[in-house]
């Protein structure tokens, strides 16, 4: 399937507007990804520069300053292709995924970031 069609599927299903990832934009990513850890978590922080506003991690969060690195979107195929879909959500908008497992909420309170 057409990846911008599930991600609007996606959008219509949780009652988000679409919010397209372009995928020259990148998103901040834990390098830990890779490692089949879970949950997934995903959060969108509003659109700013070259980035898309997502936030994807693996398995706990860190403050650490090096836990998340800039990744192209077009570069999720390799990394993570699980989260694609999601990525459509608007500026607000959360996810985590696991086995079996999907949740998608809204959470305006991500939207301040100052």
């Amino acid at each position: 399937m057409d990846l911008i069609k599930e991600q609007k599927i996606v959008c219509e299903q949780y009652d988000s507007f679409y919010t397209e990832s372009p995928s020259f934009l990148k998103v901040g990513i834990s390098a830990n990804i890779k490692d089949g850890i879970y949950p997934i978590n995903g959060l969108r922080h509003p659109i700013e520069g070259d980035s898309t506003g997502w936030y994807i991690w693996a398995g706990d969060y860190s403050s650490d300053p090096n836990f998340f690195v800039p990744l192209h979107v077009e570069h999720l195929k390799d990394w993570c292709p699980q989260v694609i879909r999601f990525l459509g959500l608007a500026p607000g908008w959360r996810f985590l995924i696991a086995p079996n497992y999907e949740d998608v909420w809204k959470d305006i309170s991500i939207l301040d970031v100052d």
